[in-house]
């Protein structure tokens, strides 16, 4: 059977599922809560232990291996991507119940742009390479600047992203419910929600600088590298949602996550130089993530009585 039908029969699928997500489970707008988003992590690791034995029968073991191996690598690579959305959320200060919607188209986008890089293969990402150093200063940057000065919520006027923008497209001054755009006297124009989906769209294109070269030295089979991505990006926005959650149950996380940014910056600063094995920063992930939700158990905050 030509594999062409399959590329088409797993997007038709990954669409269903996207559009049974927004259509039904989330067609009214919410704040994911923590007990939800553990649920929809469950079943997107379920489904792709799933697709990986229809593999197994379909390709054989070694292309299983394969998808495994994929999954696991993006899984471990894009963690940071989680970090980033946090702070790009926070700094747009988006309210937590468009956070899913905007995460939803985010996904359809990554569905065609990371096909694309796949079947092209790596040339686009050399040739753009440079911005993994641009990127990784402005992480660090901001990782510095929310350890010192907090994590406010900003005035979108002020936002200088959206100042810039403003300059290239006509954009309402605040949020209009969930809508991307609106139309004011017969006027099209953009809301501050639409410019979130856009750096969304280019943070996860710049990470995947790092993680589908990475998945491709794994396998040469498109396919193979396209899914395991796919369903790693889908797991991971689950993920994305519990972590969020934490963040107001332990009040030191948004330092560790600040230790975090700037770490993360720093291993892309300094890559051309010293790779730092993908364990070696989980690990790092993880330990500075426990140490700051222990802080936050064993020291008490001070409540001042009135």
């Amino acid at each position: 059977m030509n594999e062409i039908y399959f590329w088409i029969a797993f997007n038709v699928f990954i669409l269903l599922m996207l559009a049974l997500d927004l259509g039904i489970f989330q067609k009214k707008d919410h704040e994911i809560t923590f007990k939800e988003s553990l649920k929809w992590i469950a079943l997107w690791v379920t489904l792709a232990m799933l697709f990986n034995v229809l593999v197994y029968f379909w390709k054989g073991i070694d292309k299983s291996l394969e998808f495994t191996t994929g999954y696991l690598i993006e899984m471990s690579l894009s963690v940071d991507n989680l970090f980033v959305f946090i702070i790009i959320f926070s700094y747009f200060n988006v309210p937590k119940k468009y956070e899913h919607r905007v995460l939803f188209w985010g996904i359809l986008v990554a569905l065609v742009l990371r096909g694309s890089f796949i079947l092209g293969g790596v040339k686009l990402f050399h040739t753009f390479h440079w911005m993994i150093y641009v990127f990784g200063a402005l992480l660090v940057y901001t990782g510095i600047k929310m350890m010192f000065y907090g994590d406010h919520a900003k005035d979108l006027a002020k936002n200088p992203a959206v100042r810039l923008c403003r300059k290239i497209f006509p954009v309402t001054e605040d949020y209009v419910g969930n809508s991307f755009f609106t139309k004011i006297n017969n006027k099209v124009l953009v809301t501050p929600l639409f410019i979130v989906l856009m750096v969304i769209n280019i943070t996860d294109i710049i990470f995947a600088i790092d993680s589908i070269p990475a998945i491709l030295a794994i396998s040469s089979d498109a396919f193979i590298v396209y899914t395991s991505n796919i369903f790693a990006i889908l797991g991971l926005r689950s993920i994305y949602f519990a972590l969020s959650g934490l963040m107001g149950l332990f009040r030191f996380l948004k330092y560790g996550l600040a230790i975090i940014l700037s770490f993360v910056g720093v291993k892309m600063l300094i890559e051309h130089y010293y790779k730092i094995p993908t364990a070696g920063a989980l690990c790092v992930v993880l330990s500075i993530l426990g140490i700051s939700m222990l802080l936050s158990v064993v020291i008490k905050e001070e409540k001042h009585e009135l």
